[in-house]
């Protein structure tokens, strides 16, 4: 059940294996196609230009997935592990199938990138031996929500500010950071991961080390449809039953986010941009 998406621009090209781990509403695009869209308008303003190609592949079998083996990942740059209703944390057979790809990936692909999306996001902690689960509040972080930002962060989004704002979709987080002593010979003894930033319900809302790895809790791409509409799905699911929380999260869906930073930050994860500009701040104003 794979879908290839072509570059929309005449560019050197970077080749991203997407791997969906759910499905959005029937009446939106695929999590793949508009991941797709998001971060081919961020190559387009990446310094030189960027064009993406990428290739969707659903891996959950109940919905009519499976999970791809190492040989199909050949010519691709990197992966993108999306975001999904299952737990990362659990034990469902084709989470352990996808963490073993993983692993081999990780461990026989020494210049192949790994970025993931909320689910994505801890599953690819996991991997490097995080834990991961419930938030201790119990609660969900919905729709927009401020990420502070460490000096990681801040160089990431190349922005002098201290905060950015993305929508969220998420009950569980990466507890704990990972590094080498967690990760099972995965990372080097001198590798260090780094956090990107923080919110006062996630501790850890992303996870980065240059040229690997790149991960976000947040989702960067969603919209405001896509925002009521996933709330909509989870309430009437019973995973959010907090209808308060629900409608004053439904509330934020239009207001703007920052998510073409988040793109643009993938993006220099497989090829830093060489236009000289460290931060936004600095980039001088059109008359």
């Amino acid at each position: 059940m794979s879908r290839h998406f072509r570059p929309t621009i005449d560019a050197p090209v970077i080749k991203l294996f997407v791997l969906e781990t759910d499905e959005t509403a029937p009446e939106q695009e695929s999590f793949a196609e508009i991941l797709h869209n998001h971060m081919s308008k961020a190559g387009a303003s990446h310094h030189p230009p960027l064009g993406i190609e990428t290739e969707q592949e659903l891996v959950v079998p109940e919905l009519g997935g499976r999970v791809p083996k190492y040989e199909e990942f050949e010519g691709y740059d990197g992966l993108l592990i999306t975001g999904s209703r299952y737990d990362a944390h659990g034990d469902d057979q084709w989470i352990m199938d996808l963490l073993d790809l993983l692993r081999e990936l990780w461990k026989r692909r020494p210049a192949f990138c790994f970025t993931g999306v909320c689910f994505g996001c801890q599953l690819l902690a996991r991997l490097l031996g995080a834990k991961i689960g419930p938030a201790p509040s119990g609660d969900w972080e919905l729709a927009h929500s401020k990420i502070n930002l460490s000096p990681v962060g801040q160089r990431l989004f190349r922005t002098k500010k201290p905060e950015i704002f993305l929508h969220q979709m998420h009950a569980d987080q990466v507890k704990e950071m990972p590094g080498p002593e967690t990760a099972d010979g995965l990372l080097k003894p001198d590798t260090e991961v780094q956090c990107w930033g923080s919110s006062e319900h996630t501790p850890i809302q992303g996870l980065y080390i240059p040229s690997r790895l790149f991960t976000t809790q947040a989702h960067l791409a969603f919209d405001e449809d896509m925002v009521r509409r996933q709330i909509e799905m989870r309430v009437e699911s019973g995973g959010i039953q907090d209808l308060a929380h629900a409608d004053q999260a439904r509330e934020t869906a239009h207001l703007e986010h920052d998510g073409d930073k988040v793109a643009a930050a993938i993006l220099r994860v497989f090829q830093f941009d060489n236009d000289g500009v460290a931060y936004e701040e600095d980039i001088p104003t059109k008359p």
